[in-house]
């Protein structure tokens, strides 16, 4: 690929030089290479590859939102991740992922979510009874259990026994770590293929989606209805009446596995350990509850009504955003701001250094919730948590409902504490906490 002259240029053997860095965190090498290029820089990492890195929030705006035809997802998603998830619509491209997004759309409407609202509480409140007050515990394993859970009883309500779901989320995740060696050690390509690693790993997803298939067998075979994500699947029909095939249904229930616990999960880690840090967010989340709780008890009343709440889970996302990177690849010569972009070219957009750039926030560190009490569209030009244009997320809602859930039961049930010196970080695919050692006090009701 040419390169473009007028972009700043991060060498060959810089790159090589903190491979090992690069390879735990990438996240300091990047900011190093913003604060020194500017807000767009190409990283040479390879003797013809490299990858342009911005954090220009309008630039992010322009791919994908205003000229978004003309760009593509990466390689990463449409092929590297492909192998082990299918083509999904997190992975699917141009008229596939048209009639997919469709068809899907209807089940993540607002209406159809009020009627998974009591499983999801439900698998939140299971996870929440194993925890034990007065001990100092590490958040993430029950919050990526709770949010996983979440998916499989908005999914399959009682379908999947507990051998399938461990099964699932053990497989899920391993894909993902096998993923992650893969990106950050390209150059070890070779000896993944040949030692069999992703083959093994392969062969792994290969088991889950014949999981996934007698599950969906047995529901098919029951004539039961359920009315959970999956008999929406199941009924969903394409424009000429017919269903999805059985594989596709596979590909897109992987899907949901990889993309809707994971994140969740991860977010609501840094909300939790935010919260700790600051007890009169709890406070005022709590005040909030008791104050809804009065009026109703309604599930839903309750998701739109926690407005405090809600924010806090906005700036929590917006300091550690799950998907802190959103990477497109150009189909035709493109130019923006003077910067001209050969076609093919690899573009990753830092969400989490645009969600901190010092120009487009005020205090851009701390944690000020307050921030969004008109709302994220306020933010909608440098806010992207779940993406943007016509390939944000398509379970932005159901994820803000189970994180509204998660937060108000969590800060209802107990005072959180920090064990914990700061908030640190593991970015893998999406980014990770690490070490979130907390304890919970149970409140006197």
């Amino acid at each position: 690929m040419k390169a473009n002259n007028n972009i700043p240029v991060v060498p060959l053997h810089r790159f090589f030089k903190h491979s090992l860095e690069i390879l735990k965190n990438p996240l300091p090498f990047h900011h190093q290479n913003f604060e020194a290029q500017g807000d767009v820089f190409r990283l040479k990492i390879g003797f013809s590859n490299s990858v342009v890195f911005a954090r220009d929030a309008a630039f992010a705006e322009y791919v994908l939102k205003k000229n978004h035809k003309n760009y593509t997802k990466s390689k990463i998603q449409t092929e590297d991740l492909v192998k082990y998830v299918g083509t999904g619509l997190l992975t699917a491209e141009g008229e596939h992922w048209k009639k997919q997004r469709k068809l899907i759309q209807p089940a993540f409407h607002k209406k159809q979510l009020a009627n998974l609202l009591d499983s999801i509480k439900g698998a939140i409140t299971s996870e929440y009874d194993k925890i034990i007050p007065n001990k100092s515990l590490d958040a993430f394993p029950i919050l990526n259990d709770l949010a996983f859970q979440a998916v499989v009883k908005s999914l399959f309500s009682s379908a999947a026994t507990e051998a399938d779901i461990n099964r699932l989320q053990y497989i899920t995740e391993a894909a993902q770590r096998m993923l992650v060696k893969e990106l950050r050690q390209p150059y070890l390509g070779w000896w993944f293929n040949f030692s069999g690693e992703i083959k093994k790993h392969i062969e792994l997803t290969g088991e889950a989606r014949q999981i996934l298939k007698r599950i969906v067998k047995e529901r098919r075979a029951s004539k039961l209805r359920e009315d959970d994500l999956l008999d929406m699947l199941l009924d969903a029909r394409y424009e000429d009446g017919n269903p999805m095939e059985e594989e596709q249904l596979i590909d897109e229930i992987l899907i949901l596995f990889t993309a809707g616990h994971e994140t969740t999960s991860n977010a609501l880690t840094f909300i939790t350990q935010l919260l700790a840090l600051h007890p009169e967010w709890q406070d005022r989340i709590l005040k909030e509850r008791e104050a809804i709780l009065e009026r109703t008890d309604d599930l839903m009343d309750l998701v739109t009504q926690s407005k405090i709440c809600q924010q806090v889970i906005e700036e929590g996302m917006r300091l550690y955003p799950p998907v802190y990177f959103i990477d497109r690849v150009n189909k035709e010569t493109d130019t923006f701001k003077g910067l001209h972009f050969e076609a093919g070219s690899n573009l990753l957009f830092s969400v989490y250094e645009i969600h901190r750039h010092p120009k487009l926030w005020e205090q851009p560190e701390r944690f000020l919730p307050e921030r969004f009490s008109e709302g994220g569209r306020k933010f909608s030009s440098q806010y992207f948590p779940f993406g943007a244009g016509p390939r944000k997320c398509i379970g932005n809602n159901f994820a803000m409902f189970e994180m509204i859930i998660a937060i108000s039961e969590l800060v209802g049930r107990y005072k959180i504490s920090p064990n914990f010196k700061d908030i640190a970080i593991t970015p893998l695919i999406t980014l990770k906490p690490k070490n979130a050692w907390l304890s919970f006090e149970a409140r006197t009701l």
